[in-house]
């Protein structure tokens, strides 16, 4: 099951200012409490009968699946559509076990608005392998995916990148061991032409991705107000995150993410996000890396993150002159490379309040110790407790950038440096 972290800390503008406040249900939609008006139950393990009872439903729906392996062995297109105030639920039983699966990798398990744009349904406690892609989201807006166990397919498990999609809730999904390209979730087209906004991508648990990529979450260029948070990925081939910029649109949020065991960079964010809160240990390449991809490294602050790694622990390698970026409060621990290195120049980047082991520029760092500094972590993420010991010499939190909430959303008590309160 996923790591279950905390309560959502609520998005906050750009340039960090009021402290974040707590709210509750923000990973879900709008409509997560609406009652359904009738409740089907579906026993017939037939996929041909399943097709058939979901094509048939109407706006404010449940359908209910019993146990049972689904098989359906033509292109599947979910095309029902519920409302604001009569969402479409196609959930399993209590206590099922519910599997959607093909014969073969000729088409992908399940397609949804594929021909057609499809909102307020809701996809829970589904078992998804198998197929060519295992999920694939086409014209979606206000879809949530939740609860979802989407594994061994012979392409990436979910992906929405074929058409714009607009509010997916994409959360509590445990996702692993796709092919092909072998993304986790992939998410808005390669060359921007589709993108996914407005989205929510949160508590999932995402692991050995592999294929001829492997990343995470895929989050391509020109999608906008996103929100990836609580996420626990881990042993990629490619980073466990990777997200471009937005095209001058409204920034992503990536906080609050447990990332660990990536066989490139951890976490790479080109630009026009902030980076927040997350614990990242243990990569081929830099724990975090940012540079030019798609579009120009601009507009990105990284707030409060532990990065620990026995390379680089942080990379902007496209930061020299560019607008509006910021690395403060930040614990960067390199066993053997550079803690904070900016190949290129850090002409008017602000650098302050971080915590350093590695070499790395004089301004806004202060020396820590090594992982002494934390109650239990190992270089291979391993072990993977960041909070810092009494001991920790973190208390050096630029309070112009300082978050009043920490990874696991309790409120720090002093300037500490890092994802994690003291």
């Amino acid at each position: 099951m996923p790591l279950r972290l905390a309560i959502l800390i609520v998005a906050i503008p750009f340039l960090a200012g009021p402290p974040l406040q707590a709210a509750e249900n923000q990973y879900e939609p709008a409509w997560a409490g609406v009652a359904p008006t009738r409740v089907l139950r579906h026993a017939h393990s037939n996929g041909d009968a399943l097709v058939k009872a979901v094509a048939a439903l109407k706006p404010g729906d449940q359908l209910v699946l019993a146990a049972g392996v689904y098989s359906v062995d033509r292109l599947w297109d979910i095309r029902v559509s519920g409302s604001l105030e009569a969402p479409i639920w196609i959930v399993a039983d209590k206590g099922a076990s519910v599997v959607f699966t093909r014969s073969n990798a000729k088409q992908n398990v399940v397609n949804i608005a594929q021909d057609g744009p499809v909102a307020y349904l809701c996809l829970r406690g589904i078992e998804i392998t198998g197929g060519d892609q295992g999920l694939r989201l086409h014209q979606c807006s206000e879809v949530w995916i939740d609860q979802c166990h989407i594994h061994h397919t012979d392409g990436v498990c979910l992906s929405a990148n074929i058409a714009s999609t607009r509010k997916l809730f994409l959360t509590r999904n445990h996702i692993h061991h796709g092919s092909g390209h072998g993304e986790g979730m992939y998410l808005g087209s390669h060359d921007g032409e589709h993108v996914m906004s407005e989205s929510v991508i949160a508590l999932n648990h995402i692991h050995d991705c592999g294929g001829s990529q492997g990343d995470g979450i895929e989050i391509k260029q020109g999608c906008w107000g996103n929100l990836i948070a609580e996420n626990d990925i881990h042993d990629t081939n490619y980073p466990c995150i990777i997200a471009y910029g937005t095209g001058g649109r409204p920034v992503n949020i990536i906080e609050r993410n447990l990332c660990r065991r990536s066989g490139d960079h951890a976490i790479q964010v080109t630009g026009e996000a902030i980076v927040r809160n997350n614990v990242v240990i243990g990569a081929s390449g830099s724990g975090f890396a940012s540079t030019d991809h798609e579009s120009k490294t601009r507009n990105l602050q990284v707030l409060h993150n532990t990065i620990i790694n026995t390379g680089r622990a942080f990379s902007g390698s496209s930061w020299n002159g560019r607008e509006g970026l910021v690395v403060a409060n930040n614990v960067l621990y390199s066993r053997n490379k550079e803690a904070l290195r900016f190949p290129s120049g850090d002409d008017g980047v602000t650098i302050a309040g971080n915590i350093i082991l590695g070499d790395a520029p004089k301004t806004g760092t202060f020396k820590g110790r090594g992982l002494e500094d934390f109650a239990n972590l190992a270089w291979d993420g391993s072990a993977f407790n960041a909070k810092p010991t009494t001991q920790a010499p973190f208390d050096h939190a630029d309070a112009r950038y300082l978050l009043e909430f920490d990874f696991k959303g309790e409120k720090r008590k002093s300037a500490t440096s890092g994802a994690l309160a003291r």
